[in-house]
């Protein structure tokens, strides 16, 4: 990292960190002029966990009210400017590049519901979308020509906020009334608002803490659930017709659970459905008699998954029970006793289904093998399968966006890390393709310049491990390409072979992208999971160290040229594996690091934690307990050394706090014994997500970018 512009930052940094003394240690004072990092004071804090006295020097962190620890947040940031200011100019660059390959002004894919096809446009210059419609002509096709009727301007929204996101609409069924979800800090604390799209109006129904809602037939009935204000649980559900006071008619007590509320497909029926990580249970009422008692489907028994959606009287489930990778039985409604069940998707070992769609003449099935995804299409008439697949080694393909109960066209999309996204219908009876809109590279985008391969690499345990990398052609593989490995593996999220007009910047330096599929997602179905959880944990970060080591020993990179990137639970990765094996990276960006595990998992009261337990563990079980004290990165900080780290955080996270980064940053300049720089970066006006603005955004990310070629020594 270059020392250009160190020394005339040095005496401002000095300034910074000693008018905060309350915050911060004493620090010897600097000789050669260049920025001294932060020394967080130390607390007096101690708990007894399983006969085992706990303590905590940094605990005291986690009073995000006293000002000692803004002062000391903001002293990390300013100590993060000094120390990055030589690689600014090179962000600026990468920003200006990733914002030059961007169509600022553009449309999304209409999409009909109902009379209208609704749509999302931006503009140059203004961060945030615009939301609207135009009818439909007389064929119920889109007409351009059409009176564009403005729903949201998002940017209007946003005025005054330095945060802003909204996180649902949903319109009534005679597309008169708009509910729509705001959050204007990054907690993720949404705020349900209607307005009456006849007059313009926002009507004074309103409510806090909203994360799903659905409208009854009636077009003055809506339901939504309301999440808990301190523990983020959603588990309180409501009813209310506008203008009148809301009651709620449900409570779910179980704390590892959380509720949603929606509709089936047809509209026919709202759903209430309550979801754990290995159990679910599905309430239903018909839509068009909103004040009856919602009634469950199948009861809730330990372990069994399922969701349903309805057609023609009949109910569509896909279930996990004696099918561990599910599949999908169709019953009577109103005789959903198992003797009932006739199955239409049969389960397998190697498919995991997963996302399905019941229209009218159709039923659409997401499944995923091998790390891929694909789409087939059975047609009710014909009683036939069809199969949508496409031909690359590794992408992305995947149905949703499909509102319309009727229709005859499935909108899919399509991407690969070569291909830029596309968005195609697929004429559900013929097979035939439409693409629709493929995102446009501003300046120009050569595919075949690039390759994207499969990769397989060995765990400890002699599971074959799938990755995937892309690079430009011509990169060489003799251990001296820079690379960055990134994963996340967990929750059953699954690790996707994506487009990223950011990543152009990377490989047009000669870096290596790769992504592993690491167990604790689904990519190779929910065994994948399962081995990646609970007391099967350490699969995660073992399979990852395989990865890396994988990439070294193939010659793709060197342990000098490999950096490795994982954010949330992906933080944690991070984490652990730096604890387990330093000595395999060059540098590490942990973004919204879930770090201190022990911590957070033993405070129930905080967001989220209790819900967690079915995938970490319970650690008021001691075996659990010890098993996740073994592993916790705050909980395993050594005195050794240690990669170049840059941390990034915001300060209203409600999914990881602000706290366990910045604790975990304290901790670890506390006790590593190298010479790295270690960074944390806190965003004082977001949370989980960062930067809510499209381009705040991209500048996030191209700092980020920024470091990470720095750390390889590339300059420009």
């Amino acid at each position: 990292m270059s020392l250009k512009n160190w020394s005339a930052l040095g005496a401002t940094m000095i300034v910074a960190i000693t008018t905060q003394q309350s915050a911060l240690a004493q620090t010897a004072a600097p000789t050669t002029g260049a920025p001294v990092p932060p020394i967080a004071a130390k607390s007096v804090w101690s708990e007894v966990r399983h006969g085992e006295t706990v303590t905590d020097d940094y605990r005291w962190l986690q009073k995000k009210e006293d000002p000692k620890v803004i002062d000391y947040l903001n002293a990390e940031n300013t100590y993060t400017s000094a120390m990055t200011s030589g690689v600014q100019a090179l962000a600026d660059k990468l920003f200006a590049e990733t914002k030059g390959r961007m169509k600022e002004t553009d449309l999304s894919v209409p999409v009909r519901r109902g009379k209208y096809f609704y749509y999302s446009r931006t503009e140059a210059g203004k961060q945030y979308g615009i939301n609207c419609r135009r009818l439909a002509d007389a064929q119920m096709n889109y007409d351009e020509k059409a009176a564009e009727e403005i729903l949201l301007d998002q940017n209007e929204l946003a005025k005054g906020q330095k945060f802003f996101m909204v996180a649902g609409t949903l319109v009534s069924p005679d597309d008169r009334y708009l509910a729509y979800l705001t959050d204007t800090t990054g907690y993720r604390q949404f705020k349900l608002q209607i307005k009456d799209l006849k007059t313009g109006e926002l009507l004074s129904d309103t409510a806090e803490r909203v994360t799903s809602m659905a409208w009854a037939a009636d077009n003055k009935t809506m339901f939504y659930v309301q999440e808990d204000a301190t523990t983020k649980r959603s588990d309180r559900l409501f009813r209310f017709q506008l203008g009148g006071k809301a009651q709620e008619i449900y409570h779910e007590k179980i704390e590892q659970f959380g509720i949603g509320v929606g509709t089936t497909h047809d509209r026919k029926f709202i759903q209430l459905q309550a979801f754990a990580t290995d159990t679910s249970e599905i309430w239903l009422i018909p839509a068009d008699r909103p004040l009856d008692e919602f009634k469950t489907v199948l009861g809730r028994t330990k372990g069994h998954r399922y969701s349903v959606d309805h057609r023609d009287g009949n109910l569509f489930i896909r279930t996990n029970k004696n099918a561990k990778n599910f599949r999908i039985v169709t019953t009577p409604v109103g005789k959903v006793a198992e003797k009932n069940w006739k199955e239409i998707v049969k389960h397998s070992d190697d498919v995991l289904i997963g996302n399905y769609e019941v229209f009218h003449d159709f039923l659409a099935v997401t499944e995923k093998t091998k790390a891929l995804n694909r789409t087939r299409i059975y047609n009710f008439k014909t009683k036939q399968w069809k199969n949508v697949q496409f031909n690359n080694e590794v992408y992305l393909a995947g149905s949703g966006g499909t509102p319309e109960y009727t229709a005859q066209k499935l909108r899919m999309s399509y991407q690969s890390p070569t291909t830029p996204p596309m968005v195609m219908d697929v004429n559900m009876a013929t097979g035939e393709r439409t693409i629709l809109k493929q995102q446009e590279v501003v300046g120009g985008f050569d595919a075949s310049k690039y390759e994207a391969r499969r990769l397989w690499a060995t765990a400890k345990d002699g599971v074959k491990v799938p990755l995937w990398a892309v690079y430009k052609k011509g990169v060489k593989f003799d251990g001296t390409a820079p690379t960055l490995l990134y994963s996340y593996g967990s929750y059953g999220i699954s690790t996707e072979a994506t487009f990223s007009l950011a990543r152009l910047s990377l490989l047009d330096r000669g870096v290596i992208y790769v992504q592993a599929h690491i167990r604790g997602g689904t990519d190779l179905g929910e065994r994948w999971h399962e081995d990646g959880m609970l007391m099967k944990k350490k699969n995660t970060f073992t399979d990852f160290i395989a990865a890396a080591e994988f990439l070294i020993q193939e010659k793709w990179t060197s342990k000098d040229k490999l950096i490795i990137q994982g954010g949330s639970a992906g933080g944690l990765l991070m984490g652990a594996v730096v604890n387990m094996r330093p000595d395999l990276f060059k540098a590490v960006h942990a973004a919204v690091p879930f770090v201190d595990v022990m911590n957070t998992m033993m405070d129930a009261s905080l967001p989220l934690t209790t819900g967690e337990y079915l995938e970490w563990g319970d650690p008021n079980n001691k075996a659990a307990y010890d098993y996740m004290r073994s592993y916790s990165p705050y909980d395993n900080i050594e005195k050794k050394a240690y990669p170049a780290m840059l941390v990034t955080t915001g300060l209203n996270d409600s999914q990881v706090m602000y706290w366990e980064p910045a604790k975990y940053v304290a901790k670890l300049r506390a006790h590593k014994t190298d010479n790295n720089p270690l960074l944390l970066k806190t965003n004082m006006a977001a949370g989980h997500g960062g930067a809510s603005g499209r381009y705040d955004a991209i500048k996030e990310g191209s700092f980020n970018f920024a470091w990470m070629l720095s750390q390889w020594g590339i300059a420009e």
